[in-house]
């Protein structure tokens, strides 16, 4: 079956878009950062909305939603005041970095739209909250296993750039594991229920 031609709610140009960043994307990143940095909640956030947006998967942007667009909405409105307020798109104004790898950056402006109108078109699966705990702590799980400190990859080793240095490593991540599921997670299925619709594999 060619899932591009597929007659869907998805345009076949957003499909393509999505498939020509990547092409771009994946082999500039593991240039320059390595593969690690695909580890990065946003990173994943990106694959598993190419994947919703190419195959018109709701289950898959369902999660992101409930996971990531929290994040990317906080990176939008940060780069849009200039990197200033969060501190987490401070790198797109520092000068001594690549323009072109800032500029691949700005997939985090795209997310959040493809993200609600894929939930507006299809419907929010409710199945996503607990599928997005498991997914959530595997992530995290594997990024405490082969990262380190100094790269602080999903913040598992302290809140923002730097590793935390009040209690043991471990006691944090632990913190973390609990909170983004009861503090994140959970909040942002409540919310996606209200502002969304059943999708029909949901609700048959």
């Amino acid at each position: 079956m060619n899932i591009l031609a597929v007659p869907g709610l998805i345009p076949l140009w957003l499909k393509f878009a999505y498939i020509a960043f990547l092409c771009i994307f994946i082999p500039v990143y593991v240039r320059d950062w390595g593969w690690a940095n695909f580890l990065w909640l946003s990173d994943i956030c990106l694959f598993s909305t190419a994947v919703a947006v190419i195959f018109e998967q709701p289950a898959l942007a369902s999660m992101m939603a409930i996971g990531v667009l929290p994040l990317e909405l906080a990176w939008a409105a940060d780069f849009l005041t200039g990197g200033k307020v969060i501190g987490l798109a401070t790198y797109m104004f520092d000068d001594s970095k690549s323009l072109f790898l800032r500029g691949l950056s700005l997939f985090h402006l795209a997310l959040p739209p493809t993200i609600l109108w894929i939930l507006y078109r299809f419907g929010y699966d409710p199945r996503a909250l607990w599928r997005q705990v498991a997914f959530t702590w595997v992530i995290l799980l594997v990024t405490y296993a082969v990262s380190t400190p100094s790269d602080n990859i999903n913040w598992v080793y302290g809140p923002g750039s730097k590793p935390q240095q009040m209690i043991p490593p471990n006691i944090y991540f632990a913190i973390e594991m609990i909170v983004l599921p009861l503090c994140v997670l959970w909040p942002m299925h409540w919310l996606m229920q209200r502002l969304f619709a059943l999708p029909h594999s949901a609700s048959g």
